[in-house]
């Protein structure tokens, strides 16, 4: 591409903050053009800011450690000299909200990775390979901010990021009953086993509303756009367990599922592999080619093997970004079940917001100010 467009950070010192920077650090349609955090951060170098924190595999992009932190609060700084955000701070669900719309009435496009708009009706949350129509609701939210150019997108949250897409292919045989349990990684907590060592040896069988939006969001992605507004689908449902496992990254669910019609194991298969959505047919750059993976062998996936599943052969932009599954079998309560897999703050969070704006960038929502 001639020229990229220029993405700001917000929300940059957290964990997927961090992954953010290391995603975008090269990024051939984005560019990093600021940051922005807390106060306590703001005026410091990234680098300073985030301090022995940085987390991720690779080192810090010697590019962005020079950057000055900005004040998050302070809207109009930072959206000073950028084309859209991307939003990831850890703030109450209120506050978040708020500073979203905020952001959006400046006429700056917001790509989140917070909870506090997801059930918003004219809010599109998107997981691309599976709602990218969802984009057409953005009209009818600009309408209600009375913005031109500003909206928000959020993406789902990180436990259903796994089992929707696998039963996404399969929902034409009329899906009834879901029953999930998720194995979650303690990234998901923005946690490390060095800030977190309760967690060594040991699983806790709580992640406070985790079940809720593991049982509710899947509804609204996989529901229909109206007017004003997208209408939470009223099946299947979903009863949830979710479960903090002592995990660096990547969240492992066990599918129990029910059909209206049910399909033969070799139609599921077939299902899952044939199956190509709208990244990949326009192939975007962090979209896995192809997206959905089934092992054969009764061991797989695992997740220190497979988390990082999607790179291409001639670049890895898209590791961690498809979805892994495995041991399709009959059930003797439901119809079949499965195991699947997912990196939860790659396909889960940065990457899979990244993913989003491409789709945004491709179909003309994000373009340069």
């Amino acid at each position: 591409m001639a020229s990229r467009l220029k993405a700001g950070i917000v929300g940059a010192t957290g964990m997927v903050g961090q992954r953010f920077v290391s995603l975008l650090a090269d990024h051939p349609w984005f560019e990093i053009a600021g940051l922005a955090a807390s106060p306590r951060s703001a005026g410091k170098s990234y680098k300073d800011a985030v301090g022995g924190r940085w987390a991720m595999p690779r080192p810090m992009p010697s590019a962005i450690a020079g950057m000055t932190v900005k004040d998050a609060s302070k809207l109009e700084e930072v959206v000073s000299g950028v084309d859209f955000i991307f939003c990831a701070v850890d703030m109450p669900k209120a506050e978040t909200r708020e500073l979203e719309e905020r952001y959006a009435r400046t006429e700056t496009p917001v790509v989140s990775t917070n909870s506090a708009n997801r059930m918003i009706p004219d809010v599109p949350m998107m997981l691309p390979e599976v709602n990218p129509h969802h984009l057409q609701i953005i009209e009818a939210q600009r309408k209600r901010l009375g913005v031109k150019r500003g909206f928000i997108t959020v993406k789902p949250n990180c436990s259903i990021q796994s089992y929707v897409p696998a039963l996404h292919p399969l929902l034409e045989f009329g899906v009834e009953k879901v029953f999930v349990c998720t194995y979650q990684a303690i990234s998901g907590a923005g946690k490390t086993f060095k800030d977190w060592p309760e967690m060594v040896d040991n699983v806790i069988p709580f992640i406070g509303g985790e079940e809720e939006k593991s049982e509710v969001e899947p509804l609204k992605v996989w529901g229909s756009v109206e007017a004003d507004g997208i209408m939470n689908a009223s099946a299947p449902v979903i009863s949830s367990q979710c479960i903090r496992v002592p995990v660096t990254d990547g969240h492992l669910a066990a599918v129990f599922v029910s059909f209206r019609n049910k399909p033969s194991i070799e139609v599921i298969l077939e299902r899952w592999k044939s199956f190509e959505a709208v990244p990949q047919k326009l192939k975007l750059p962090s979209a896995p080619r192809p997206f959905l993976q089934y092992f054969a062998e009764d061991n797989r996936p695992q997740t220190r093997l497979d988390r990082d599943a999607g790179g291409l052969p001639d670049d890895g932009r898209a590791a961690g970004m498809a979805v892994t599954i495995g041991r399709l079998r009959d059930d003797r309560l439901l119809d079949y079940r499965f195991v699947c897999l997912s990196h939860n703050t790659l396909r889960g969070a940065a990457g899979g917001a990244v993913l989003t704006a491409e789709l945004l960038k491709a179909q003309g929502y994000l373009a340069a100010r």
